[in-house]
């Protein structure tokens, strides 16, 4: 009987035996089966985005020629006018102080030419009857002339005080124009507004702002790790947010060789401003001032092996990138790569694998089953 007891202890350590290595080995095993993928041949471009906007290449401020108070504005923001073209009328509005002065400054003038005329008339009997030599009436007659003259010009500058210009020339100060030709992009006063007119002392009182809208660039930032990588002349796409799935070419024309403090951004990163001509094509008109972005190709490397940079792992430690490579049916080795340039989906693979590698997929991840 004993030995049968044995016998049965036995065999119940066996089985439990066997059940816990059939628990083991069966846990051992992934839930989840791993696909593969193998690398590839491709062309990888390394791009950053800079964002900026759009502006026109030449925006010409229009100031007046003289100060007064906006009598007429003849044009209005969208206007097309071509160089020339009659902005605004001034009504000029004379300074008291400088009014009263020129205003002394005629009548001693006309005192001056009353005094030189009555000596000149009474020199002139005198020479006629060769009292006085030719030079002395000379003398006497040139002071008369030159007081006739001191009248002529005080009474011009009472005129420009007065009116603003004087003579023929008054309509060209007293009427503002386009200097070049374009669209009018602002208007920035009102009929009433005093204004200044621009001088060595003052930039004066902005009246309209013209532009040729059919010669824009963009102008935005970039950071000062990629600024190195840019090159006068390369070429670049630009998009806009007012005109969707739409990319317009566009040619590097101007990197800043100075950091400006006021490009600086809230994070402290230094950034530096960059212009590139566009090309915009018929049938669109770009407004100035549009958001855009600028895609800078900044390498690119034509057939080189690529994986998938999702497929890329990294040593929690060193950090190094390295990859899982199939070696038998759901069994894989790590093998540490190096790589290259990236788009952001696709990275250079220097070394590390072949294109018969088949790289696991490690990141993949199970649909959820919903429970009834």
């Amino acid at each position: 009987m004993k030995i049968v007891k044995y016998l049965g202890i036995g065999a119940l350590i066996v089985g439990v035996l066997f059940a816990a290595a059939y628990f083991v080995k069966s846990n051992s095993k992934s839930p989840i089966t791993y696909k593969t993928e193998q690398p590839f041949k491709m062309t990888i471009e390394e791009k950053s985005v800079a964002t900026g906007k759009v502006i026109p290449e030449d925006e010409v401020a229009i100031k007046p020629q003289i100060s007064g108070i906006i009598g007429e504005i003849l044009v209005e923001e969208g206007d097309e006018l071509q160089a020339g073209d009659l902005i605004a009328k001034i009504t000029v509005v004379p300074n008291e102080q400088a009014l009263n002065t020129a205003k002394g400054r005629v009548s001693n003038a006309e005192i001056s030419l009353r005094n030189a005329k009555i000596e000149y008339n009474r020199n002139k009997e005198l020479f006629d009857k060769g009292v006085i030599s030719a030079q002395e009436f000379n003398n006497i007659e040139l002071t008369y002339n030159q007081a006739k003259q001191e009248l002529a010009n005080a009474q011009s500058d009472l005129q420009i005080i007065r009116e603003g210009s004087a003579g023929g020339s008054r309509t060209a100060n007293t009427n503002v124009k386009a200097t070049i030709s374009g669209t009018v992009l602002e208007i920035p006063v009102k009929i009433g507004d005093q204004v200044i007119e621009s001088n060595n002392f003052n930039d004066g009182t902005t009246i309209a702002s013209i532009a040729d809208l059919s010669k824009m660039i963009f102008e935005g930032l970039v950071d000062e790790a990629e600024v190195g990588k840019l090159e006068v002349g390369s070429p670049l796409k630009i998009s806009f947010g007012a005109i969707p799935n739409k990319e317009f070419d566009g040619t590097l024309k101007f990197v800043a060789p100075k950091w400006n403090e006021e490009e600086e951004t809230a994070s402290g990163v230094i950034q530096f401003r960059i212009e590139a001509d566009i090309l915009i094509e018929d049938g669109y008109f770009i407004r100035a001032g549009y958001s855009a972005n600028a895609a800078l190709v900044l390498d690119k490397k034509e057939n080189v092996l690529a994986i998938k940079e999702a497929l890329l792992q990294f040593d929690k430690e060193t950090e190094e990138p390295y990859v899982e490579v199939q070696t038998g049916e759901q069994e894989f080795e790590r093998r540490e790569v190096e790589t290259g340039i990236s788009d952001g989906i696709n990275i250079e693979i220097i070394s590390g694998l072949s294109e018969n590698d088949r790289v696991k997929v490690w990141n993949k991840t199970e649909p959820l089953k919903n429970n009834k």
